[in-house]
């Protein structure tokens, strides 16, 4: 072994036992440490015991009676809590009391100090009875913390120490002081604010408890027609500070999420939602969400919970303040509270959502501020937006008519090349066709791809917007929900258990325009390919269309319907006066046998088409050459 390893191996031995001394010191100074707070924490646990038996002999006979001492009569079962207040507050049951202004009736539980149920006001369900964000017993909340045992809040009768219409406080007497929980609605709003408080209890809570618990478990009943649709549009959503969306947890599948200090989570059903906005920040929890069947004998349709850790600081008063939202999920509304609230609408991807945001949501509340009939606002948008888009719906629809318009060559062609070996000469003909005609070969389909942006932004609309539900439109009940014409009784295999007129109408509709573009087009019967494209386009699309949209909202039903008359008008019209088959015609016959420059799009195909063709040669000679060989 050389000079320089002895020397290496001295220094990762000296480097070893180092940290092994550093290790031993820091294990000694921690079990110091214990020993300390061990001794510290049995001199607090006599101070709290001698400030207890003050304390209860400062009360007053009635109340002091039975709980001077933790022992329990001879016979009787033992105590559970060693503060006899608290024992006292853990018998018995509580008392319902309900705040409530112009909006929001919220009634609170006197065991736990915790919300009982949320009716807002205003709003109603589809079978016309009182809307409930959670019904009377369908929330339960409550905060545990360690003082000298553990305890937690729902377990215990609060006292009303004071009330009004819409605020409430309420105390739960503890050693020398208490635990409080004020609840006060704001003016003709659907948000609560929430101030949990610890008073003159950091002789109770021992200085080295750091830490306090929430445990919310609300169950959120349905409110729609459709178990289906409501399902799919309702979750559990939280958000980051700073974040540009949310996240979720749902869409009508169970789940849960580790998270760490969220700004606010929501339980949303489809158009209502219970949000916590933590005030005072939680540092770590787990949300989870579980959907109900649709059989529920209650009627419910999803169990959300969280569990969430805050930080605790011992001082004479220690507080914690939360927001709660109970009400409706409008865009607007809930933009205003300055909070991101909004972001639980669902409005798609940045740039449907900015279209949504932007064109839509303005468009529709300009147009309701002078027509009350959802109806004829649905029209009155479509048409717009058929004119917004009509300068890429021309070119497509033009080009759409100009290949109509050289159907007879394009027959030609198929009737000159039959042969499946032949099909890159039909197409380097069919390629010089369009250049001689005028035709680009993107000129359908771009257009196209530029307007799917908007009609997914109108798919993500209908369905999520409160201002539709329950409003009546010709049979359609309610324009947030299917329409049904045809109820089964009981479900069928991918189309529920009903008809939904609006789909079944809007259907159709794609079949005629399939009908009309497609109808007229050639195709090459010997080509399965094209075949199978006109299948779809003519069949198979309307069916899907018509499958998808049987259980979702009928005004997007109806938005897709008048989409589908507009563009056939436009068809129609573009035909009768901008396309002229003659003119077309004679084109084509004045540049018969004459070169005709080719577009770059024409250049790349022929390219590739070439390079197609010499890699089939080369591939036939590899396969010839083998032959040889063997």
């Amino acid at each position: 072994m050389d000079k320089n390893s002895v020397i290496g191996w001295l220094l990762i031995a000296l480097i070893f036992m180092g940290f092994m001394f550093y290790q031993t010191k820091q294990v000694e100074k921690q079990q110091a440490y214990l020993r300390q707070q061990d001794s510290l924490a049995q001199v607090e646990l006599a101070a709290r015991m001698a400030a207890d038996s003050a304390y209860r002999a400062s009360l007053p006979d009635s109340l002091r009676r039975g709980g001077d001492t933790l022992s329990a009569p001879k016979g009787a079962p033992a105590p559970i809590y060693k503060d006899s207040l608290l024992e006292r507050a853990s018998k018995g049951e509580g008392e319902i009391i309900t705040i409530e202004n112009s909006l929001l009736a919220l009634e609170i539980n006197t065991k736990g100090a915790q919300p009982w149920s949320a009716r807002v006001k205003d709003y109603k369900n589809y079978d016309s009875s009182d809307l409930y964000i959670f019904k009377r017993g369908g929330s339960e909340m409550g905060y545990s913390i360690y003082a000298g045992q553990n305890i937690n809040t729902k377990d215990f009768i609060f006292q009303v120490e004071s009330k009004t219409d819409t605020s409430v406080v309420l105390a739960l007497p503890i050693g020398g002081g208490a635990i409080r929980q004020r609840y006060s609605l704001r003016e003709d709003q659907y948000m609560v604010d929430n101030v949990l408080s610890f008073d003159n209890l950091d002789g109770v809570i021992p200085r080295n408890v750091s830490s306090i618990d929430l445990d919310w478990n609300a169950t959120i009943p349905r409110m729609e027609k459709g178990y289906k649709n409501e399902s799919q549009y309702s979750k559990l959503d939280y958000y980051f500070d700073g974040d540009r969306k949310i996240s979720e947890i749902g869409r009508g599948r169970n789940g849960s999420k580790r998270v760490d200090r969220i700004s606010w989570f929501a339980f949303q059903q489809q158009f209502f939602s219970a949000i916590m906005h933590p005030v005072t920040p939680y540092n770590s929890g787990s949300l989870s969400v579980q959907f109900l069947p649709e059989n529920n004998p209650e009627h419910n349709l999803m169990a959300c919970s969280a569990s969430l850790r805050a930080d605790y600081k011992s001082a004479p008063e220690v507080k914690f303040v939360n927001e709660f939202y109970f009400g409706p999920n409008g865009y607007r509304l809930l933009k205003s509270y300055d909070q991101k609230f909004e972001k639980i609408v669902p409005l798609g991807g940045w740039l449907v959502a900015w279209i949504t945001r932007f064109v839509i949501i303005p468009l529709f509340d300009f147009l309701h501020k002078f027509i009350s009939n959802y109806g004829i606002i649905i029209l009155l948008m479509t048409i717009f937006i058929k004119l917004v888009v009509l300068p890429f719906a021309y070119k497509s629809l033009s080009s759409s008519a100009k290949m109509q318009a050289i159907k007879p060559e394009i027959d030609k062609l198929n009737e000159k090349y039959p042969k499946p070996e032949d099909a890159m000469k039909k197409q380097q003909a069919t390629m010089e066709l369009y250049n001689r005609a005028g035709i680009s070969p993107m000129g359908g389909c771009l257009p196209m791809l530029l307007q799917f942006p908007i009609l997914w932004a109108m798919f993500r609309f209908f369905p999520a917007s409160i201002e539709l539900r329950q409003q009546k439109f010709l049979w359609a009940e309610d324009l947030s929900a299917y329409d049904s014409i045809v109820d089964f009784g009981g479900r069928v295999p991918l189309l529920g258990d009903h008809i939904s007129l609006f789909a079944l109408l809007m259907a159709v509709s794609m079949f005629l325009y399939s009908k009309i573009t497609m109808g007229n087009q050639s195709t090459n019967p010997n080509d399965p390919t094209a075949a199978s494209m006109k299948f779809m386009s003519l069949y198979m699309m309307p069916i899907m269309m018509f499958f998808i949209c049987n259980s979702l909202s009928s005004g997007l039903s109806y938005y897709y319907l008048l989409s589908n008359l507009i563009t056939m008008l436009e068809t129609w019209i573009i035909k009768k006066w901008f396309v002229h088959p003659e003119e077309i015609q004679a084109k084509l016959k004045a540049s018969a046998g004459k070169p005709v420059p080719k577009s770059k799009w024409a250049q790349r195909i022929e390219e590739a088409q070439k390079m197609q063709q010499q890699q089939l040669k080369m591939q036939q000679q590899q396969q010839r050459q083998g032959g040889k060989k063997r």
